[in-house]
């Protein structure tokens, strides 16, 4: 059976690469009838962050991928779910599951203990790098016998246990997107992996609970594949079997570098707020790097577990280009209904103070409806629609109305019919221009430019009767003077 497990830290924010990370570790779980686990590699304390394991989870409730196995969260508290738990590393360090693995490494001869303190490491680096050298531990420890180690920790002395690699030894391994990879042991150095307060380290613990939890293929960006020998090194000293490791491309700016927290929205956090919908970021995230068969660009996340395959995983980065995930994220709010687009785009509005929260839903709908073909994002609303709900600002355009010789005619048009009638009813404003049109003997664009340019402060823009509608008798007589 298929087992994979996206496996964040929790330091802050899910990261938009970790969402695509966890979406294709999703589609093939799905697509094979396996296994989508979640579990938290906790193990470095000093970058932990409070509520960043709710936050990360909340997100990817939010973005639909159900977690079948691991850490969730039941009534907005961490729990678990599955057979082979802890799925938080720093409770399985409790149990102390690494300790017991390390001292069968220490056994076997393929680890050690190591004294050495971070003053002597860091002179040891500064001077490696002088000397043009790639910095790495030295080996002074090695011929510490076990005896020997075991009496200096009885003593009081710290220490981290370290991997024991091989000299001058290739490790190869397979990937399914990258293929054959070979690093030599000596471009390679002796990982620690147990830390001074006997928390291990991502590439020890990534190995035993991988194997702990019947992972079957291990699916992460590419800037693990030069640890990834260690971890084979690791599979093979314990005589267990390898998973299939399968290595992403990274996920790029426009520019091509790697996205930044500087210089690009990088958090899922980033685009709830600006008014993505899930369905769409998660369609355009499958298509960062992947491309289905099919070359569809609007898939269902049905359609998308049926296509996914690794085989059609590019080598090479994926960019993520905003201004297309604009246009996929526009086809998913034309495709979804007004009434549900309306509680969506309903916060956006009440917190830039244009409506109240208990506003008429009737109206609500309307505004919706006027500006859903015009928005890309939830959040545009608020800059679409602002010219209804406060002072006009005049376009350049719209100014050169002022010019149009019947100007005063429409005007006073205009007020004649509102004296008619009590409020702007929908009614009443589907068949309100063309009453100024008879009224007035102007029809086309000398009649509805001016108007809009009028009532708006530009010449362009949605359906004129909803305008109206949404601006109201009181409001247009006002906008008139």
């Amino acid at each position: 059976m298929v087992r994979v497990r996206f496996a964040p830290s929790p330091t802050g924010y899910l990261h938009i690469g970790g969402l695509r990370t966890a979406l294709y570790n999703y589609l093939f779980a799905k697509k094979n009838n396996g296994s989508f686990i979640l579990r938290i590699e906790d193990t470095d304390r000093t970058r932990y962050v409070q509520g960043a394991i709710e936050n990360l989870i909340s997100k990817l409730y939010w973005s639909g991928l159900s977690i079948d196995e691991g850490v969730c969260l039941e009534n907005g508290k961490i729990s678990e779910k599955g057979d082979y738990g802890p799925y938080i590393q720093s409770l399985r360090v409790e149990k102390e599951i690494y300790q017991k693995y390390a001292q069968e490494l220490i056994e076997k001869g393929y680890a050690y203990y190591c004294f050495c303190s971070k003053e002597r490491l860091d002179n040891i680096k500064a001077q490696q790098k002088a000397d043009g050298k790639i910095p790495r531990y030295d080996g002074l420890c090695r011929g510490v016998s076990i005896q020997q180690a075991k009496e200096r920790i009885k003593n009081g002395e710290k220490y981290v246990i370290r991997l024991k690699l091989p000299a001058n030894r290739d490790i190869v391994f397979e990937d399914l997107i990258k293929g054959k990879i070979t690093i030599n042991t000596n471009d390679m150095d002796d990982q620690v992996l147990i830390k001074e307060d006997g928390f291990p380290t991502y590439h020890f613990a990534v190995v035993i609970d991988d194997h702990l939890m019947k992972i079957t293929h291990i699916v992460r960006g590419d800037e693990w594949i030069s640890s990834t020998p260690k971890h084979v090194f690791m599979y093979e000293a314990f005589g267990w079997d390898m998973p299939t490791f399968v290595h992403l491309p990274t996920v790029l700016n426009k520019n091509g570098k790697k996205l930044s927290k500087r210089n690009d929205d990088v958090s899922v956090e980033d685009f709830k707020e600006k008014g993505y919908l899930p369905q769409a970021l998660i369609n355009y995230l499958a298509l960062v790097g992947w491309s289905p068969e099919s070359n569809k660009e609007i898939l269902s996340i049905e359609e998308m577990i049926e296509e996914f395959s690794f085989e059609r995983v590019s080598k090479s980065g994926g960019v993520f280009d905003v201004d297309k995930l604009d246009w996929v994220n526009a086809q998913y709010i034309r495709k979804t209904e007004t009434t549900e687009l309306s509680k969506l785009v309903k916060p956006y509005l009440v917190k830039a103070g244009f409506i109240k929260e208990d506003i008429d839903e009737k109206r609500l709908l309307l505004i919706t409806e006027t500006f859903k073909e015009s928005i890309s994002r939830l959040s545009q609303i608020v800059e679409q629609s602002r010219f209804l709900f406060e002072d006009v600002e005049v376009e350049k355009d719209a100014i050169e109305m002022r010019n149009v010789a019947h100007i005063e005619i429409l005007k006073e048009k205009i007020r004649e019919e509102l004296e008619n009638i009590d409020e702007m009813t929908q009614e009443i404003s589907k068949t309100f221009m063309k009453k100024i049109q008879k009224a007035s003997g102007f029809k086309g664009k000398d009649l509805y430019m001016p108007v809009r340019a009028l009532l708006t402060g530009r010449v362009h823009g949605p359906e004129l009767s909803n305008i109206l509608e949404i601006l109201g008798k009181e409001e247009i007589l006002k906008r008139l003077k």
